[in-house]
């Protein structure tokens, strides 16, 4: 039977899910497929770009092309999409992270895309567009990031401290705040100049 692109990607998702990143290598990937290891460096040159192409695959529903009308709720639904889609598989909010880091994920630079235009429509400047919108992105990955570590806890039985985690409590809620105060901010700065609010500050620091 031959082995295609998909049917590797279809069996790296399902060992995500099942048993997470951890387990995820390329020798329990080709067991499960009853292939050799080698046999998958024919659709991917390493694991990075397998990583890569499961991130594809774990924020496919982001992608849709229905977009609000504002800039504000253009990146408020955004990220909530990214969230979810983050939160629908096992260690999703780790593996996307890693994938963005190491440039692999195609899916992860059109939300940049995306959420840059946004801020552009708040009157964010130049390049410093798909800064504010990578500043977003990485509250997105850190926050989701958090909560699937609190899951993981909880799966084990583990006891942590009430306030230790954002999930103790409404993380929906909590995220929706903390996202609202990002997209404030880049109301609030973007006929300003805001890389230049910011190199102010950091001169006044090194000053002070």
């Amino acid at each position: 039977m031959q082995l295609h692109k998909r049917d590797v990607i279809d069996a790296a998702t399902a060992i995500l899910d099942n048993f997470g990143m951890a387990d995820l290598t390329m020798r329990r990937l080709a067991r499960e497929l009853a292939v050799s290891p080698g046999a998958l460096y024919w659709h991917f040159a390493n694991k990075q770009e397998l990583l890569g192409a499961v991130a594809d695959r774990i924020l496919q529903p982001t992608l849709e092309p229905h977009a609000p009308p504002g800039w504000r709720d253009q990146i408020a639904e955004g990220c909530h999409r990214l969230r979810d889609a983050l939160l629908s598989h096992t260690d999703g909010a780790e593996l996307v992270s890693a994938s963005f880091a190491a440039g692999q994920s195609a899916a992860m630079t059109e939300i940049v895309t995306r959420l840059a235009a946004a801020a552009a429509d708040a009157g964010v400047a130049g390049s410093d567009a798909e800064l504010a919108a990578r500043t977003v992105v990485y509250y997105v990955l850190g926050f989701t990031a958090d909560e699937q570590s609190r899951l993981q806890w909880d799966a084990a039985g583990a006891t942590l401290p009430d306030g230790q985690s954002v999930l103790t409590a409404e993380p929906s809620r909590r995220f929706a705040f903390g996202l609202t105060v990002l997209i404030e901010g880049l109301a609030a700065h973007g006929d300003s100049g805001l890389w230049h609010t910011v190199r102010d500050d950091l001169t006044q620091r090194r000053l002070g």
